[in-house]
C-alpha cells in the first residue's frame, strides 16, 4: 500500500472540522454538510485523537476553538480560499466571461458609458459587473478585475495606473448664472452638495475648501450617499457639487453641469486598475484588461 504522500488527517474530516471551526457551531455544521450531529461528533473526535490534542472545547450551549484549533482553523481556511480562488479562476478559463467590480459612480459615469466600445471589437464576451462601493459587498473569487480609486499599492493585487484626475466645482446652468459673481472664496456661503465617502481618498468639501486655503465654518447645504445623486440634486439647482473631471466631463459638454469660479486641484490618487497577483487571468479578463488599458491612454492623451 502506497502511504499518503501529505500526513494529513481525512480530507472528510478536514471539511467537518473547518465547518464547525467557521460556524463554532455543531448544528450548523451538520446542516451545511447535510450530514447528522453524531456524524460531526465522530469526525471531530477522529482528528482530535490522530492528532494527540483537543482541538474544540463543545460545552453544550457554545463551541470554543482550543489554541490549538485556532491554529489548524486559521491555516486550513486560508487553504481552502486559495484552492476555492484557483478552482473559480479554472471554471472561468473556459467560459467567455470576465467579472469586472466598480464603484456605483465610476461604473455608471465612466465604465458603462465606454461599454458599447469593447463589444463592438469582442462581443462573444460576457462582461459581469459587480458595483458596491464597499469591497466587503461582495465576493473576492467571483472578481477578476477591479477598476478602484486610491493612491495603491494595495495588497496581494497587481495595480496598474488607469489615469488621475482634477476636480472642481460644478452646478447648474441656472444656478451658475444666479451666482456668476460667486468667486472661489464664496464657495461656503452657497449651498454645497456633499458626499460620504466611498474610497479612502475620496475628496469631500471640507479637504477641496482646506487645500485651497479658502476659510470656512459650518458648511451648508445636504448630503448624499452616492455621488451621482450629488450630481443630480446638482443639475436640478439645488446647490454646488465636488466635479471629478473624468466622471463628469460629458455632463460639462452637453451643459448640464458648469463649472462655478476658477478653482481647479489636482487629486492625489488615481484610478487603478487590479487584480490578485496570485492567480492567471482569464483570457476573457486579459482581452478585457487589453482594452482597458488602451481606452485610458488615449483617454489621458486626449484630456490631460
Amino acid at each position: 500500500m502506497v502511504p499518503r504522500y501529505y500526513d494529513l488527517p481525512s480530507p472528510t474530516a478536514l471539511e467537518v472540522f473547518d465547518a464547525a471551526a467557521r460556524h463554532l457551531s455543531f448544528k450548523l455544521a451538520a446542516s451545511e454538510l447535510n450530514v447528522t450531529l453524531g456524524e460531526i461528533c465522530q469526525q471531530i473526535k477522529a482528528i482530535e485523537d490522530e492528532l494527540g490534542v483537543p482541538l474544540i472545547v463543545n460545552s453544550g450551549t457554545r463551541v470554543m476553538l482550543t489554541s490549538s484549533g485556532e491554529d489548524l482553523y486559521n491555516a486550513l481556511a486560508n487553504s481552502l480560499s486559495n484552492v476555492s480562488n484557483v478552482v473559480e479562476s479554472i471554471k472561468r478559463r473556459d467560459r467567455s466571461n470576465v467579472t469586472i467590480a466598480s464603484t456605483d459612480a465610476f461604473a455608471s459615469m465612466w465604465l458603462l458609458p465606454r461599454m458599447p466600445d469593447f463589444w463592438a471589437q469582442d462581443g462573444d464576451i460576457t462582461v459581469n459587473h459587480v458595483i458596491a462601493d464597499s469591497s466587503r459587498d461582495y465576493r473576492h473569487a467571483e472578481v477578476e478585475l477591479r477598476i478602484r480609486y486610491g493612491l495603491g499599492p494595495w495588497p496581494d493585487e497587481v495595480a496598474e495606473l488607469l489615469f488621475g484626475d482634477v476636480i472642481y466645482p460644478v452646478c447648474g446652468p441656472g444656478f451658475a448664472q444666479e451666482q456668476r459673481d460667486a468667486t472661489a472664496k464664496c464657495l461656503p456661503e452657497l449651498p454645497l452638495l456633499q458626499v460620504q465617502s466611498v474610497e479612502p481618498g475620496w475628496v469631500d468639501w471640507d479637504e477641496v475648501l482646506r487645500r485651497a486655503r479658502i476659510l470656512h465654518g459650518p458648511l451648508r447645504g445636504r448630503r448624499f450617499s452616492k455621488f451621482f445623486v450629488a450630481l443630480q440634486a446638482a443639475q436640478a439647482e439645488q446647490g454646488v457639487a465636488v466635479g471629478w473631471h473624468r466622471l463628469v466631463r460629458t455632463l460639462v459638454e452637453a451643459g448640464k453641469l458648469v463649472r462655478i469660479t476658477d478653482l481647479k486641484l489636482d487629486v492625489r490618487g488615481g484610478y487603478y486598475l487590479t487584480w490578485n497577483d496570485n492567480r492567471p487571468l482569464s483570457p476573457a479578463a486579459e482581452r478585457l484588461r487589453d482594452w482597458l488599458r488602451k481606452i485610458s491612454t488615449e483617454e489621458r492623451n486626449a484630456y490631460c
